[in-house]
């Protein structure tokens, strides 16, 4: 089957997460099929539109991997292209000059409102015969009677009567045609198939399917994926947790965890929660859409994120929190390929992002005079009995070669030999190597700050 698909944002704002699960589903169904995907910026609101979102919104294509077939498609390029088809229109009796004003039309629709009826035009220069002018518009001359039926690949079929609908205007009385003209003009140009779109675009399918019909054009499938909610099932707001895609990549997430939960928001195989992008391709060909809205749940994506992260190889782990760690403002002339490796290993299992990740490194980075301690810890582990353990080790470590075996060993042997048990000794230690009641295993944390730092820490927390 021949599957191309689009995806055209408007750049009036960063890409959020709404239209990046609407771009992902539409990448997905192209690479299916072995088909294409399509990017088209539509720019035509140019008080709203920059180019600063225009490049905001392809980073973050880039970073999700969201790759495009062909040119990227500019519609503020393509006006000339557009009145071509409004031109044809004109020409075979399927649209009209219009010289109403605004004001007649809003008589118009308040009149209908007033008798009960659909607020709309009334096609008073339907059959008027006017040419071009000042002021005129141009509308589709709509079938009078019958309905407009298409089979939705989310919704299921869907009809509506053409009395709901009235002569929309196809080109604007200042030349420019408006955005249902266009977005046929460019589907059609660009051979789209299938049209993956939010919900919100469900009263626009009728009209273009109209300017379809009226061009003599085939009309693609059609899907409408309802709008993500926020845990509370209201509209998805910042509130929620919500934020452009850019915010997440800033904030550390990685961009395979975040497909992998935009995906599940409205699509399911199975009860399968985690995809390879591999499988993603080979699993996703247009069906299983749910047509009930999905709800965002925050502590969901993290959780997905930390899967992500412990599954990424420890190398390319340290090169991706890198420049979370240099942004911690970390001495990184101190801190080599293996040494950002053994962090990673240390404390991914206690991170669900990069930059929290980056953030938990803080303690067994700075020196032993400038470590933060815990009041609640040392309160209850800096006893007398407590330092007077930490006092002890100091010279048991410093007899040791400082790799994490012999640390163990050391560490064990000081436990038995004093007819102790590990409990006695641990959190007087992990105090005081870390500040705080927490971290990785305690050999595994002295064999990375090494001889020196470590009995500096013992001595300090002694003292």
């Amino acid at each position: 089957m021949n599957v191309v698909t689009r995806f055209a944002p408007s750049p009036t704002g960063h890409l959020h997460i709404g239209g990046a699960r609407t771009a992902i589903f539409c990448w997905l169904l192209a690479r299916h099929y072995g088909g294409q995907f399509h990017l088209r910026i539509e720019d035509t609101d140019l008080l709203r539109s920059k180019q600063e979102y225009t490049d905001s919104i392809l980073a973050s294509m880039r970073w999700l991997g969201l790759d495009w077939d062909g040119p990227l498609n500019y519609q503020t390029q393509r006006t000339a292209l557009y009145n071509e088809y409004v031109d044809r229109l004109l020409a075979s009796g399927h649209a009209y000059w219009c010289s109403c004003t605004p004001e007649e039309v809003e008589a118009m629709r308040e009149k209908a409102r007033a008798q009960g009826l659909k607020p709309r035009y009334n096609g008073c220069c339907r059959e008027r015969n006017l040419g071009p002018g000042e002021g005129r518009c141009v509308r589709l001359k709509a079938p009078l009677a019958g309905k407009v039926v298409f089979d939705d690949l989310v919704k299921g079929t869907i009809a509506v009567d053409v009395s709901e609908l009235d002569d929309m205007v196809i080109r604007r009385a200042d030349g420019m045609p408006t955005y249902n003209m266009a977005v046929v003009v460019d589907d059609h140009e660009m051979g789209i198939t299938h049209v993956i779109r939010g919900d919100d675009h469900v009263s626009n399918t009728p009209r273009q399917i109209l300017i379809y019909e009226a061009l003599g054009l085939p009309v693609p499938r059609f899907g409408h994926v309802p709008m993500i909610l926020g845990p509370d099932r209201q509209k998805l707001s910042k509130r929620h947790g919500a934020r452009a895609v850019i915010e997440y990549q800033n904030d550390g997430l990685l961009p395979q965890a975040l497909v992998n939960y935009l995906v599940r928001l409205g699509w399911s195989h199975g009860d399968q929660e985690i995809f390879s992008r591999e499988e993603l391709i080979a699993y996703f060909d247009g069906s299983n859409l749910n047509p009930a809205a999905a709800a965002f749940d925050p502590a969901k994506l993290e959780w997905c994120n930390a899967h992500f992260m412990r599954e990424l190889p420890l190398t390319e782990l340290a090169g991706l929190v890198k420049p979370f760690a240099e942004q911690a403002g970390y001495d990184m002339a101190a801190l080599d390929a293996s040494r950002l490796e053994a962090l990673c290993h240390m404390f991914r299992e206690r991170a669900a992002n990069l930059k929290a990740l980056a953030e938990n490194f803080a303690p067994l980075l700075t020196p032993a005079a400038a470590l933060a301690y815990d009041e609640k810890a040392t309160a209850k582990n800096f006893s007398e009995t407590g330092k007077r353990h930490l006092a002890a080790l100091g010279p048991v470590f410093a007899a040791t070669d400082f790799s994490q075996a012999a640390l163990e060993a050391a560490l064990q042997g000081y436990v038995e030999g004093n007819g102790l048990k590990f409990k006695d000794v641990a959190p007087a230690l992990r105090t005081a190597l870390m500040g705080f009641m927490g971290g990785p295993h305690l050999p595994e944390i002295m064999a990375f700050l090494g001889r020196d730092e470590t009995l500096a820490r013992l001595a300090r927390a002694a003292a």
